[in-house]
């Protein structure tokens, strides 16, 4: 690898998944009020797919600007239940009833990567996975999120797919990466076409 990459992201899953595929890279967090930003996008009439996409441009931004040499990925991710947009949750209750809100239902996972290299946007991929779930009792829900309030406080959706949480669905369409918060797939691919990946 020649260039220095930089992940714009505290997401220790992001993090991982580069990590498995071989990718060498550090992390810098990029500090901005995401609920303000995607707050003011979404007053404006913003899709869910735009506010993935403004968020992870920021992130990216915001760190090539004070590391212009190297190549920042900013990333995020959106849950889309129609047109609107859910937000981790606060507290169990707010878990519960946001797991309540999509049984029975298809909701989005929106998951975007931006690359920056001097400032400027080089590249950018917004990956949809539609999650459909089944309709659990609310004991079912309630013990789910007693059992697993630590590690599902900082999802979107209160839940996570690659543990118990996959017993809340029927049926999913689309790439498992992206279901994790990064479209890995194609991120890698065009590190590796800018070279900065080996071939």
């Amino acid at each position: 690898m020649t260039d220095d990459l930089i992940l714009a992201s505290g997401s220790k899953i992001r993090a991982t998944l580069l990590r498995n595929a071989g990718v060498t890279f550090r992390t810098q967090i990029a500090r901005i009020d995401e609920d303000a930003v995607r707050l003011a996008l979404q007053a404006e009439g913003a899709s869910p797919r735009d506010v993935a996409d403004a968020l992870a441009e920021l992130k990216a931004r915001k760190v090539s600007v004070r590391q212009p040499e190297a190549v920042v990925v900013g990333c995020d991710q959106v849950l889309a239940l129609g047109q609107d947009i859910l937000s981790k949750p606060e507290d169990p209750a707010a878990a519960q009833a946001q797991l309540q809100a999509l049984r029975g239902r298809m909701h989005s996972l929106l998951s975007a990567a931006v690359v920056y290299v001097d400032g400027q946007p080089q590249w950018r991929h917004v990956g949809v996975v539609r999650l459909h779930m089944r309709d659990a009792s609310d004991t079912f829900i309630a013990d789910y999120v007693a059992r697993n309030w630590e590690e599902i406080r900082h999802c979107v959706g209160a839940y996570q797919i690659e543990a118990e949480g996959v017993r809340l669905f029927h049926r999913i369409e689309g790439d498992y990466f992206n279901i994790l918060g990064l479209p890995l797939l194609e991120l890698l691919s065009y590190l590796t076409l800018r070279g900065t990946l080996a071939a």
